[in-house]
C-alpha cells in the first residue's frame, strides 16, 4: 500500500521534474498532497492524489482515491483519469512520484474501461471503499463478510430491487460521510443483501436484492465471478449507479455500466 504520511523529499521531486522534461512527457503524479507551488517549474500537468477532488485548474488535477488501496491499483485509475480527461492518449506514459521512489507508468488499453470510476461522487465512494477495505480485512467479529453497495440513481435501483427483510435505514438519515456511522454500517454489513446509497452519501436502503438477470442483461465479465458479483454488476447495467461488492474471500470489486473497473484483495500482499 502507498503511504503518504511523511512528505516526498525535494530531490526526488526535483528527479521527477527532470525526467518529465527529459522524456517530453504530459503528465507528472504525485502521491501525496502537497504545495502545487513546489512544482511549478514541471511545464506539464500535475495530478496531486491526496484528500480532495478539483479539476477546474487547467495545469494542477487534484484527485481523491482511497489511500490503502495498493500502488498498482492507483496507477491504474489515475491512467483511467488522464485519458477521461484528454490529458494523455493510451500508449502515452507518466512519470509518478511518492516519498519513495519514482517510476514511469505506461496507460494501457484495457485501463478505458475505469474510467466511469470519476463519474461518481468521490466523496461518497471514496468512503465506501475505505469501509469495505476494513470489512475485507477484518471482519465483522472475526467472522469473513460479503456485502454490496449501490451508489446513485436511487430511484431507478429501488425499482429493480426489492427487500428482503424490513429495511432497517428507513426513517433514518445515516450518510456514509458522517464518521460515525462506520460502525453501524459494518454491524449490517452483516445482512444478506444489499445497501442502496444516494449520490449525497445518505443510506436509502440495506438488506435489499438485486433483480438482475445476467443472461438477459449480456454481461461481459471475467470468468468465475459469484452471485454476489454478478449482481452487483448487473445493477450497474440496468442503472447509472455504480456498485462496490465484497466476497466473503475478501476480494473487492467496482463495478460501472457492467463493466468491472477495478479488483482487490487487501489481504494479499501485491
Amino acid at each position: 500500500m502507498v503511504s503518504m504520511g511523511r512528505g516526498i523529499p525535494e530531490v526526488l521531486i526535483n528527479s521527477a521534474i527532470g525526467i518529465v522534461k527529459e522524456l517530453g512527457g504530459k503528465a507528472l503524479v504525485i502521491l501525496e498532497d502537497i504545495d502545487p507551488e513546489r512544482l511549478r517549474d514541471a511545464g506539464v500537468t500535475i495530478v496531486i492524489v491526496g484528500s480532495s477532488f478539483d479539476v477546474e485548474e487547467e495545469m494542477v488535477k487534484r484527485v481523491s482515491i482511497p489511500q490503502n488501496l495498493d500502488l498498482n491499483n492507483i496507477l491504474n485509475l489515475i491512467s483511467a483519469f488522464l485519458i477521461e480527461h484528454n490529458i494523455l492518449g493510451e500508449g502515452e506514459s507518466f512519470v509518478y512520484v511518492t516519498r519513495e521512489m519514482i517510476g514511469i507508468k505506461t496507460v494501457k488499453k484495457s485501463i478505458s474501461a475505469m474510467r466511469g470510476f470519476f463519474a461518481q461522487n468521490q466523496s461518497v465512494l471514496q468512503r465506501l471503499l475505505e469501509i469495505t477495505i476494513e470489512l475485507s480485512v477484518e471482519g465483522r467479529e472475526g467472522t469473513p463478510v460479503g456485502t454490496i453497495f449501490v451508489i446513485g440513481d436511487t430511484r431507478r435501483v429501488l425499482r429493480h430491487s426489492h427487500q428482503l427483510i424490513p429495511n432497517p435505514f428507513k426513517g433514518h438519515k445515516v450518510n456514509v460521510l458522517d464518521r460515525n456511522s462506520k460502525e453501524i454500517i459494518k454491524e449490517f454489513a452483516q445482512l444478506d443483501g444489499a445497501f442502496i446509497v444516494r449520490d449525497d452519501g445518505r443510506i436509502a436502503a440495506a438488506g435489499r436484492y438485486l433483480e438482475v438477470e445476467p443472461k438477459v442483461i449480456d454481461l461481459m465479465l471475467p470468468p468465475g465471478l459469484g452471485s454476489r458479483h454478478i449482481a452487483a454488476a448487473g445493477i450497474t447495467k440496468l442503472t447509472r449507479a455504480m456498485a462496490i461488492s465484497l466476497s466473503e474471500s475478501g476480494t473487492i470489486r467496482i463495478f460501472k455500466n457492467g463493466l468491472m473497473l477495478l479488483e482487490y484483495n487487501p489481504r494479499i500482499r501485491y
